[in-house]
């Protein structure tokens, strides 16, 4: 409820100001929040979830996390996450044919330090994104990203490596 709160409160604040006072709100909510985070306005924290966020991290506007209880999503220090970024944590088994999603199910996502996550994107449950990958923008990353690799596609695969 409280997040919920924190969202309407922080909706009509102009997007790319007042990160201190973002921040500030971030923590009451109970977000575990770095020094020097930047998050940009009219995005949203679903749940009550562990999120925690490193320092020097930048959100751009947009930016939706749908937390659970079960599952953290932690994301590194020095990071940047572009416009509309999703990260959803909740899932389904697969049931049977009279209903198609089964048991609700919920699997963290670890996004390391230095990584670049591009507009759209969408990371899912049960997700590792090693140090200074980048995803492209739109790409649905469903499995695990090394470290220092270009990702991009839907379903995101191997691109490039920067190393």
């Amino acid at each position: 409820m409280l997040r919920h709160l924190l969202n309407l409160l922080l909706w009509p604040l102009p997007p790319s100001r007042l990160f201190a006072f973002r921040r500030f709100f971030l923590k009451l909510a109970k977000v575990e929040i770095g020094d020097n985070v930047s998050v940009c306005g009219q995005g949203w924290i679903y749940g009550p979830g562990r999120l925690i966020i490193g320092q020097d991290t930048w959100f751009s506007p947009g930016v939706i996390f749908y937390t659970h209880l079960d599952a953290r999503i932690s994301i590194g220090k020095c990071c940047d996450i572009g416009h509309g970024a999703k990260f959803v944590t909740g899932s389904h088994e697969i049931g049977p044919s009279t209903r198609r999603a089964g048991t609700g199910t919920a699997k963290s996502i670890v996004i390391e330090d230095g990584c670049w996550i591009g507009a759209g994107a969408t990371i899912l449950g049960g997700v590792h994104i090693g140090s200074g990958a980048i995803v492209a923008a739109g790409a649905v990353v469903t499995k695990d990203v090394a470290a220092n690799v270009l990702v991009a596609g839907l379903p995101a695969v191997f691109k490039k490596n920067l190393g």
